[in-house]
C-alpha cells in the first residue's frame, strides 16, 4: 500500500478528533431553536455529510427560513461558541509530513464547507501538504464520489493509484463506487463493522498504524 500516488484523506474523525465537538454543536443549536434534540449516535452518523444534507436527515424538510436559521446557528455554534476541542490525531503532522517528503501527492474530501477547511488548515499549519481538495458546499455530498472524481481529474491520477482514508460508511461508499481503493479508521464516528462491509484494503486503529502502511 504504499505505493499509492494519490492519498485523499477525510478531515473530521479521520486528521481531526472534532466528532464530539460537532455531536455538542449539533444538540446545542437543536435546544436553542427549539427542536427534537438528536442523540450522539444520530449525529454521528451524519458525520461527514454536506452541512445542509446532513442536518435534513436529523432534523426532516423544514421551511426555508427555518433551515437557513439552523444552518447559521450550526455555523456560529460550531465556530465561535462551542469550546470542545478539535485537536489532530496523534502522530497526523509526522505522517504528513513524511509523504510529502516522499513525494506523494495528497489531498483532502471532506463534508466541510470551504471556508471551514481553510480555517483548520490555518489553525493546524497543515494545508501546505495538500496538492488538492473538495469540500461540501463544492460538490455532490458524500457517499456520491464526484470529490474524488474531480480529484483525479485535477491533479491527474489514474483511480487504481489512489487511495481514499476515512472514518465513515460515506467515505468508504464514495470510493466503492468508483473502484478506488480505501482503508478505515476506527477511531472515529462510524464503527469498524459498518467500515468492514465496503471491503477496505485495512482498518487501522491509529495514525501509526496508518503510517505503517503507507509509508516507504
Amino acid at each position: 500500500m504504499s505505493d499509492y500516488r494519490l492519498v485523499i484523506f477525510d478531515w473530521d474523525g479521520t486528521l481531526m478528533d472534532s466528532a464530539g465537538r460537532i455531536v455538542s454543536s449539533v444538540q446545542a443549536v437543536a435546544k436553542r431553536l427549539e427542536l427534537p434534540v438528536p442523540d450522539d449516535e444520530a449525529v454521528k452518523e451524519i458525520i461527514g455529510i454536506s452541512l445542509g444534507p446532513s442536518l435534513k436527515r436529523l432534523f426532516g424538510e423544514l421551511p426555508e427560513a427555518r433551515m437557513e436559521q439552523l444552518v447559521s446557528a450550526y455555523r456560529d455554534e460550531y465556530v465561535e461558541l462551542n469550546t470542545t476541542p478539535t485537536p489532530l490525531f496523534n502522530g497526523v503532522p509526522e505522517l504528513l509530513t513524511r509523504l510529502h517528503g516522499e513525494g506523494r501527492t495528497l489531498a483532502v474530501a471532506t463534508g466541510k464547507a470551504r471556508r471551514g477547511l481553510k480555517r483548520v488548515w490555518q489553525q493546524t499549519n497543515t494545508g501546505h501538504f495538500f496538492h488538492g481538495s473538495r469540500c461540501g458546499d463544492e460538490t455532490e455530498s458524500k457517499p456520491h464520489p464526484q470529490m474524488l472524481e474531480q480529484l483525479l481529474e485535477e491533479l491527474d491520477v489514474p483511480v487504481h493509484q489512489a487511495v481514499m482514508i476515512g472514518d465513515t460508511v460515506h467515505d468508504m461508499k464514495m470510493a466503492e463506487a468508483i473502484g478506488m481503493d480505501r482503508i478505515g479508521v476506527s477511531f472515529g464516528a462510524h464503527h469498524p463493522s459498518r467500515l468492514e462491509s465496503h471491503k477496505p484494503k485495512a482498518i487501522v486503529d491509529n495514525i501509526d498504524q496508518l503510517a505503517a502502511l503507507l509509508v516507504n
